[in-house]
C-alpha cells in the first residue's frame, strides 16, 4: 500500500456522470487551475489505486516467480557451472507474465479497438449514400438531412471509443514498464557479484531508462499488429464492393510491398541494436565522467574524455543516420503505397471491362477507404520495427533477469557453536574470470569479540569482510554467521536525503540514544556548523561534505542500527588521530558503544591493536597469523618489527627530530623540537564540514509559462536554415500536390457525368489517369525529399546540441556538480537527447503536416461550399481558444513530468552504489518501497498528461465533427446547385481532417615552481563570506610547504583556488611570474599535478588509466609502476597494461588505485605538487613508501601538503598555518614551535611532546 502523502488528491472520476466520464469534463477543475497558474505536484490527482506500483510491481513480480519456477524448477547454475543445455533452452521468458498479469486489461483495449475500426468505415458508407442522392436527386432534403446527422453521430461514437482506447492503452502499456522497473530494481539488489561485474551501472541504469521505454512503446502500439491487416483487410472488402474484382490489384501492389517491409525492419533491428549498445557506452563514459569530474578538472582531461565521448557519439550519429535514411524509404513506400495501389485498382477497372465508368460515388468512397488504408499501411512498417526494437530490449532485460543472484545458503545460520562468524576451509574469488583471492580461511570469531584484521595493501582484508556478506562466490568451505549485521564500507556510501535519514536509516528515531551516537561519533560540532543541523540535506554522493565526515555519518548509520555483528572497514583512515581515538574508546573499543556487540576492524592504524581480543593478519589472501597483541609479539619478528616502525603505542613517546634551522636562544643554547612520528595535526582539521561549501542540493528547477522563443530558436539554428526552408518548401510541395490529385479526380467525374461518348470517355480516362499517376509520383518523390531534408536537418540539430551541451557541463566549474544530482544531468543526456534525436523530427514532421492538412481541408470544403466560410470562423476560434487554456497546464504537466524521471534514475543509481550495505543491513524491502515512491510520482505525472491529452482530444475531434456535419449540411442545403463530385470531395475531406584564452604561457611554464598569493580572496557563493581573506605569501622554488590549519581554516579552499576550481574574489595567484588569472584553465591545470584524497580510476585499460593522453611511452609506464611499488602486481596480471580496469576501479582495492594515482603524478612531471591527504586509503607500510618515493622523485619540484598523518610534512621546509580564511604562522616548523602560536597549541592539543634538550 502507499504511504499516507499530506497532498493526496483522489481522482473524481468514479463519482462523475456518464457524460463527464466519456468527455473528461471531471478533469476541467485542473485543466482550469493550470489556465490561472503554474501546476503543482499537490493539484494533481492521485492514481487510482489499482494503476499504483503499489499493486502492479507485487502482482508481476508475483507472476516472474512463477515463471522462473516454470522454468527452470528453481534450479539455476552457478556462476562457475555451464548452464545445463536443457535449462539454457528454457529461460525464463518475460512475456508469459506480463501476458498473465495484464490480460484483462489487454483484451479490453483490443476489443474497444475492434469497435472503433469498424466504425471507421461505416462514414465512408453513409457518404457514399449521400453522393447517390446528389446524383439522383430524389428525396434530396429530408433524407440528406438524415444522412447528415447519422454522419454526425457516427463520428462522435467513433471520437468516444477512440478516445477511451486511446486512454486504457496508455495507462496498460505505462503500467507495463513500472512492473519491469520494479523488477530490475529489485533483481540489482540481490545480484551476484559474478553477474554485477558483467554490467556496469549505466548499462543496469540503460535497461530501466531505454529498454524498459521501449517495452512500454511497444505496448501502446501492440494492437496495431492484428489492426492492422484487419482495416487493410476490411478496406479491400469494401473496395471490392465498389470496383470489383480489380481490388486484386491493390491487394498485389500490397503483397509486393511486404518483402521490401520486411527486409526494412530487419535492417532496422540491426541498427538499433548497434544504437543501444553505442548509447551505453556513452551513458557509461558520461557517468564516470561526471563521477570523477573533480579529477578531469585537476588534470585538465576535460578536452581528451570530450574528445572520446564525441567519438561514440559520432558513431551513435552514423547509426542514426542510417535509420534516417530508412525511415525516408519507408516515407516514400507509405505515400506511394496508397497512390499506386489505387492507380493499379483504376487501371484494372477500366481495362477490365471499357463500359466501366468511375463515378463521383466510386471514385471518393475509394478515396476515403484508401484514406484510411493509408493509416495501417503507415503504423504497420512502424510496428514491424518496433517489434524488431522491443525483441533486442527484451532479450536484454532476460539476460540481465535470468543473470545469477547472490546465493543465501552461502552463509550458514543455523549452527550449534557459538562463536558470531566462522570459517572452515573456506575459499573465494571474486567471479569466474578472477584469480582465487581468499585461500583457505579457518577462524572462529566469538560472540562479542572486538577482532581487528591488518595487512598490507591488496592482501585481502575487504575481501575478508566481503566474505563474510556472503557478497564473493565461495569455491569450497563454509561460512557461518549468527544474527544481524552493521556494514561501514571502506569508501562511505551516503544517500541523497538529510543528515539525520542517513543515520537513522529507516529506523524510529529513539531521542537519547541517536544523541549518543551522534557524541560518540564526533558529529556534534559539526551540526553546529551545519546550516540546518541534523537537518541539513546531503548531496549525491555526500558531495558538500568531507570525506571524514561522511565515514563518521557511515560509522553513526552502522552504530544505532544496533546489530549484533559489526564489520567496519578502516573506518578510522579518512580521520584525524584525535578523532580517531575518540572512536575508537567511544565506540569502536572495550568501553565504547559496542562494547558487548561483535565487531570485525580492518585497520591500517596499529595503535589500537593492544586493545583487541584477536588479530587477524592477512598476506596474499590468507590469514598468515592470528591472535591476541601479546602472542603475535612474541612469536612474529616481521609483525614486531611493523609495530616498532609505525606504532605510537609500542613507545610512549616515539619521536622524530624536525629539521630546523640552528638558532641561537638565551644563553647561547639551542633546542631541538623533536615529534612522534605517527600522529595527526589539528583536533578537527579536514575532516569537519567547511560550512563555506555546505551548498544546498538543488532541485530541478520545472520552467513555467509559454517556451523561450530564443529555445526555439536555438533549435532553428542548430537544425540549419537551409534544412529548414527546404523542408517548408517539400512539405508545402506533396500537401498542394495531394490536393490536385484529388481536384483532378474531382474534375474527372463531374466530366464523366457530361460525357455520353463512350468513345470521348475512354480518350478523357486515358489523359485524366496518366496525370493522375503523374501527380501521385510526384507527390512521393517530394515526400521522400521532404523526409530527407528533416531527417539530415534534426541529426545536424542532434549532433550540435549534444556537443553544445556537453561543451557546456565539462566546462561548469566544481560546484554546479556539487548542487546537482548526477541523474538530473544524465537525464538530460538520455531521456532528452533521445527526443532530440528520435522523436522531435517525427513531431516535426506531423506537425507541419497536420497544419497544411487543416489549411488545405479548409481550402478545400470552402471552395466547394462557401456557406462553410461561416462555420470556420467561430470552430477556429473555439479551437485556438481550447488550445491556449489546455496548454498552460498541459506544458506544465509535461514538464514535471520530466523533472520526475531524474529521480527515479538518481535513486536507482545511489543504489547500485551502496547494494552491499543495503544488503548487509538487511533493507532491501524498504528500498523497494522507496523505488516504488520515486516511480509512483513519475507515473501520477503520466497519468494526469494521459488524461489532459484526452480532454483536449475529445474537444478538438468533436469541433472535427461538427466540421464534418456542416460540410454535410450545407452540401444539403446547396441541394442540385452543387453537383455530387463536388460534395464526395467535400465530405471525404472533411473526414480526413487531421486536428582557450589567447594568452599562453611559455613552453616550459613553470620552471622554477614559486608560487605567490597577493592579496588574494576568494569566496563560494556570493550571499556568502570570504573562505579566503587577504591571504598573501610566497613559496621559494622547490620548496616544500605543509598546510595545516582547525576546521574551515581554508586549507582545501586554497589549493581549489590555486587550480582555479573556485575563482577569485580579489587579489591575484602568481607562478613563476605569471598571473594564473589570465591564462586558460586548460594551459594552468595541465601544468601543475596532483594526488587527491579520493583515488578515481575510469573504466578502460589500467596504460589509458595512467596515461589518458597517450603521451608516454611503455617503458615510462612500468617505471612509474616500480617507482609507485606497483610493478610485481602488474605484471602478475594476464594482460600487464592492458589488464582491464572496471567502472570506478572496483577490481582494485582502494590502496591500490591510490597507488596508480601516484603513478600517474609520476608520470606527469610538473614542477607543482599538490598532495591532498593523498594517503588516508593505505597502509603505513604504503604510506611511507609513498612519501619516500615524493621525497626522492619531486625533490625538484614545489611540493604543497595538506597535513593529515605528521610525517607528511615533517620534512617540510615551512608550515602554512591558516585559521578561518587567514593565514595566521608561516614558518619552518622548529620557528613556529618556538612561538607558542597556533601551531604550537595543535600539537599540544594532539598529545604531541617535543624535546627540549638540543
Amino acid at each position: 500500500m502507499p504511504p499516507a502523502r499530506g497532498h493526496e488528491k483522489f481522482s473524481p472520476e468514479e463519482n462523475a456522470s456518464f457524460f463527464s466520464k466519456v468527455t473528461y469534463s471531471w478533469y476541467s477543475r485542473v485543466i482550469t487551475l493550470g489556465y490561472k497558474k503554474p501546476l503543482e505536484r499537490e493539484d494533481l490527482f492521485e492514481l487510482n489505486e489499482s494503476d499504483s506500483p503499489y499493486t502492479v510491481c507485487p502482482n508481476f513480480e508475483k507472476q516472474w516467480r512463477k515463471e522462473v519456477l516454470r522454468t527452470t524448477k528453481g534450479l539455476k547454475a552457478p556462476c562457475n557451472k555451464k548452464v545445463p543445455s536443457k535449462t539454457s533452452l528454457h529461460k525464463p521468458c518475460l512475456l508469459y507474465p506480463l501476458w498473465q498479469t495484464f490480460r484483462y486489461l489487454l483484451i479490453k483495449v483490443g476489443l474497444l479497438k475492434v469497435a472503433a475500426d469498424i466504425l471507421a468505415f461505416v462514414s465512408p458508407q453513409i457518404m457514399k449514400e449521400m453522393i447517390n442522392l446528389y446524383k439522383n436527386h430524389s428525396d434530396l432534403h429530408w433524407n440528406g438531412y438524415r444522412y447528415a446527422l447519422a454522419l454526425l453521430l457516427v463520428v462522435i461514437l467513433q471520437t468516444v471509443i477512440h478516445q477511451l482506447y486511446q486512454r486504457f492503452n496508455m495507462l496498460t502499456s505505462v503500467k507495463i514498464k513500472t512492473a519491469v522497473v520494479g523488477l530490475i530494481y529489485r533483481k540489482a539488489l540481490t545480484l551476484a557479484n559474478c553477474a554485477r561485474r558483467k554490467y556496469t551501472s549505466g548499462e543496469i541504469v540503460n535497461l530501466m531508462s531505454s529498454d524498459a521505454q521501449q517495452l512500454m512503446e511497444m505496448a501502446v502500439n501492440l494492437n496495431l499488429l492484428w489492426s492492422a491487416p484487419f482495416q487493410i483487410l476490411m478496406a479491400i472488402i469494401f473496395l471490392w464492393q465498389e470496383l470489383g474484382p480489380s481490388v486484386l490489384a491493390g491487394v498485389a501492389v500490397l503483397v509486393l510491398v511486404i518483402p521490401i517491409n520486411a527486409f526494412v525492419a530487419a535492417k532496422v533491428k540491426c541498427l538499433k541494436k548497434s544504437q543501444m549498445k553505442t548509447a551505453d557506452q556513452r551513458v557509461k563514459l558520461l557517468n564516470e565522467i561526471l563521477h570523477g569530474i573533480k579529477i578531469l578538472k585537476l588534470y585538465a582531461w576535460e578536452t581528451f574524455y570530450q574528445k572520446k565521448v564525441m567519438e561514440i557519439r559520432e558513431h551513435e550519429i552514423d547509426v542514426l543516420k542510417s535509420s534516417g535514411y530508412l525511415a525516408t524509404f519507408s516515407m516514400l513506400t507509405l505515400t506511394c503505397i496508397p497512390f499506386l495501389v489505387s492507380l493499379a485498382t483504376f487501371g484494372i477497372y477500366f481495362l477490365l471491362d471499357e463500359e466501366n465508368v468511375l463515378t463521383a460515388a466510386k471514385v471518393f468512397t475509394s478515396i476515403s477507404l484508401f484514406n484510411i488504408l493509408r493509416l495501417p499501411l503507415f503504423d504497420l512498417p512502424a510496428v514491424i520495427s518496433a517489434v524488431a526494437q522491443t525483441k533486442i530490449s527484451l532479450g536484454r532485460l532476460e539476460d540481465f533477469l535470468n543473470s545469477e543472484d547472490l546465493d543465501p545458503q552461502n552463509i550458514d545460520t543455523n549452527y550449534s557453536a557459538n562463536h558470531a562468524v566462522g570459517f572452515i576451509d573456506a575459499s573465494f574469488r571474486w567471479d569466474e574470470n578472477s584469480t582465487q583471492i581468499l585461500n583457505n580461511l579457518n577462524v572462529r570469531i566469538p560472540e562479542g569479540a572486538l577482532v581487528a584484521v591488518v595487512g598490507q595493501v591488496g592482501s585481502g582484508k575487504s575481501s575478508f569482510l566481503s566474505a563474510i556478506l556472503g557478497e564473493m562466490e565461495k569455491l569450497e568451505g563454509t561460512v557461518q554467521r549468527r544474527g544481524s549485521v552493521a556494514y561501514v564500507s571502506q569508501q562511505a556510501w551516503i544517500q541523497n536525503s538529510i543528515l539525520q535519514e542517513n543515520i537513522l536509516f529507516g529506523s524510529g528515531l529513539n531521542k537519547p540514544y541517536y544523541e549518543r551516537v551522534l557524541e560518540a561519533c564526533a558529529l556534534l560540532p559539526d551540526l553546529e556548523q551545519l546550516p540546518n543541523g541534523d537537518q541539513t540535506e546531503i548531496g549525491e554522493r555526500g558531495v558538500n561534505i568531507s570525506g571524514g565526515q561522511k565515514q563518521r555519518v557511515s560509522l553513526a548509520r552502522a552504530v544505532y542500527s544496533n546489530a549484533d555483528i559489526y564489520l567496519l572497514d578502516d573506518p578510522l583512515s579518512a580521520v584525524d588521530v584525535h578523532v580517531g581515538k575518540h572512536l575508537f574508546e567511544k565506540v569502536i573499543g572495550p568501553s565504547g558503544l559496542l562494547k558487548n556487540k561483535t565487531c570485525i576492524l580492518v585497520t591500517h592504524s596499529l595503535a589500537s591493536l593492544p586493545q583487541t581480543d584477536l588479530i587477524i593478519v592477512m598476506e596474499a589472501g590468507r590469514i598468515a597469523d592470528m591472535g591476541n597483541y601479546q602472542e603475535l609479539l612474541s612469536k612474529r619478528a616481521n609483525f614486531a618489527e611493523l609495530l616498532q616502525v609505525f606504532s605510537t603505542e609500542s613507545k610512549n613517546e616515539e619521536t622524530l627530530p624536525i629539521k630546523s634551522d640552528s638558532y641561537s636562544l638565551k644563553g647561547g643554547s639551542q633546542k631541538s623540537y623533536t615529534l612522534p612520528q605517527n600522529e595527526f595535526l589539528g583536533p578537527n582539521d579536514s575532516s569537519f564540514l567547511d560550512q563555506k561549501k555546505a551548498f544546498p542540493v538543488k532541485k530541478e528547477k520545472v520552467p513555467t509559462g509559454s517556451t523561450e522563443m530564443s529555445i526555439i530558436l536555438k533549435y532553428l539554428q542548430a537544425f540549419g536554415w537551409l534544412w529548414i526552408w527546404l523542408s517548408l518548401a517539400a512539405y508545402l510541395g506533396q500537401n498542394a500536390l495531394a490536393i490536385g490529385q484529388n481536384l483532378w479526380l474531382s474534375t474527372w467525374t463531374a466530366e464523366v457525368e457530361q460525357t455520353n461518348d463512350l468513345t470521348e470517355w475512354k480518350q478523357l480516362r486515358d489523359n485524366k489517369l496518366g496525370i493522375y499517376g503523374l501527380l501521385g509520383l510526384i507527390q512521393g518523390l517530394l515526400v521522400c525529399y521532404g523526409a530527407y531534408v528533416i531527417t539530415r536537418g534534426s541529426l545536424s540539430a542532434s549532433r550540435v546540441l549534444h556537443h553544445q551541451m556537453l561543451d557546456s557541463v565539462l566546462h561548469l566549474p566544481l560546484q554546479y556538480f556539487e548542487t546537482n544530482p548526477v541523474g538530473q544531468i544524465i537525464n538530460r543526456f538520455t531521456k532528452d537527447m533521445f527526443m532530440v534525436d528520435v522523436r522531435f523530427h517525427y513531431y516535426l514532421r506531423t506537425w507541419l503536416n497536420c497544419t497544411l492538412d487543416v489549411l488545405g481541408t479548409i481550402l478545400v470544403i470552402t471552395s466547394a461550399s462557401p456557406l462553410f466560410i461561416l462555420i470556420v470562423i467561430p470552430l477556429g476560434y473555439l479551437y485556438f481558444t481550447i488550445q491556449r487554456y489546455y496548454i498552460a497546464s498541459s506544458r506544465q504537466i509535461r514538464r514535471l513530468a520530466g523533472a520526475s524521471h531524474a529521480p527515479v534514475i538518481s535513486h536507482f543509481s545511489e543504489t547500485l552504489l551502496g547494494a552491499p550495505t543495503i544488503r548487509a543491513f538487511g533493507h532491501e524491502e524498504r528500498f523497494v518501497r522507496q523505488n516504488k515512491d520515486v516511480v509512483n510520482e513519475n507515473v501520477v505525472y503520466f497519468y494526469n498528461n494521459v488524461i489532459s491529452n484526452r480532454w483536449l482530444a475529445v474537444r478538438l475531434e468533436f469541433l472535427g465533427n461538427l466540421m464534418v456535419f456542416f460540410a454535410a449540411l450545407f452540401a444539403v442545403m446547396a441541394g442540385s446547385t452543387v453537383s455530387s463530385s463536388v460534395v464526395g470531395l467535400s465530405i471525404s475531406y472533411a473526414l480526413n481532417a487531421p486536428w582557450l584564452t589567447s594568452k599562453r604561457p611559455p613552453v616550459g611554464w613553470p620552471s622554477k615552481g614559486i608560487i605567490e598569493f597577493i592579496n588574494y580572496q576568494a569566496r563560494y557563493r556570493t550571499d556568502l563570506g570570504l573562505a579566503l581573506q587577504e591571504i598573501s605569501f610566497q613559496t621559494r622554488s622547490q620548496e616544500k610547504v605543509g598546510i595545516v590549519g582547525r576546521t574551515g581554516a581554508g586549507k582545501s579552499t586554497l589549493t581549489n583556488c590555486l587550480f582555479r576550481i573556485l575563482e577569485r574574489a580579489g587579489g591575484k595567484i602568481i607562478i613563476d611570474g605569471i598571473d594564473i588569472s589570465t591564462i586558460g584553465l586548460h594551459d594552468l591545470r595541465s601544468n601543475l599535478n596532483i594526488i587527491p584524497q579520493d583515488p578515481v580510476l575510469f573504466s578502460g585499460t589500467l596504460q589509458s588509466n595512467l596515461d589518458p593522453l597517450g603521451k608516454h611511452s611503455d617503458l615510462e609506464l612500468w617505471e612509474a609502476l616500480e617507482l609507485g611499488d606497483l610493478k610485481n602486481f602488474v605484471q602478475s596480471l594476464p594482460k600487464k597494461l592492458l589488464h582491464e580496469v572496471s567502472e570506478g576501479g572496483e577490481n582494485l582495492s582502494v590502496g591500490q588505485r591510490q597507488l596508480v594515482c601516484l603513478a600517474r603524478a609520476l608520470l606527469r612531471r610538473t614542477k607543482i605538487l599538490v598532495l591532498d591527504e593523498a594517503t588516508a586509503s593505505v597502509d603505513l607500510e604504503t604510506d611511507h613508501l609513498i612519501q619516500s618515493t615524493i621525497q626522492k622523485e619531486f625533490d625538484n619540484c614545489t611540493v604543497l601538503t595538506i597535513a593529515h598523518r605528521l610525517h607528511t610534512i615533517v620534512d617540510s621546509e615551512r608550515v602554512l598555518v591558516l585559521n578561518s580564511g587567514r593565514i595566521v604562522e608561516f614558518d619552518t616548523p622548529h620557528n613556529l614551535l618556538r612561538q607558542k602560536g597556533v601551531f604550537s597549541e595543535m600539537v599540544t592539543e594532539a598529545g604531541i611532546t617535543y624535546d627540549t634538550d638540543a
